[in-house]
């Protein structure tokens, strides 16, 4: 059964848009995704919002647990898992890789953020579980 986001799932979720369109806005599309994410997360810090960049993930598999190669780009507040990408065409495996880092997780919500779109908007691809 389907349970809704909690009130603050729902106010960092207005806060990664509010963030992406204000980056995209100063900066467009074309840089590397590494620009967007340092700029995502000095605006996360100016908004005092808790968050972990290139957050590990941890993977059981029957008896061993790998612990490497499996990274959040940014996971806020421990709650929301963001990915970021600077590519020109969307890629559904991107879905597949934010479905599989909240369930490993145990978070609900997620955000692709493409920024290589010509409106912000069109490059924002919320999930949630």
């Amino acid at each position: 059964m389907f349970k809704p986001l909690t009130e603050r799932e729902n106010w960092l979720a207005s806060q990664v848009v509010d963030i992406a369109v204000c980056i995209h806005k100063a900066l467009g599309p074309g840089l590397l995704e590494s620009v967007y994410e340092k700029c995502f997360c000095y605006e996360l810090s100016k908004r005092e919002i808790p968050f972990e960049r290139q957050k590990i993930v941890r993977l059981q598999y029957d008896k061993i647990v790998i612990d490497e190669g499996l990274r959040i780009d940014i996971l806020i507040d421990k709650l929301v898992v963001v990915e970021l990408k600077a590519q020109e065409y969307y890629h559904p495996v991107w879905e597949a890789q934010v479905l599989s880092y909240l369930k490993l997780n145990s978070n609900r919500l997620g955000f692709i953020l493409n920024f290589n779109v010509p409106l912000m908007k069109e490059g924002i691809k919320r999930m949630v579980i």
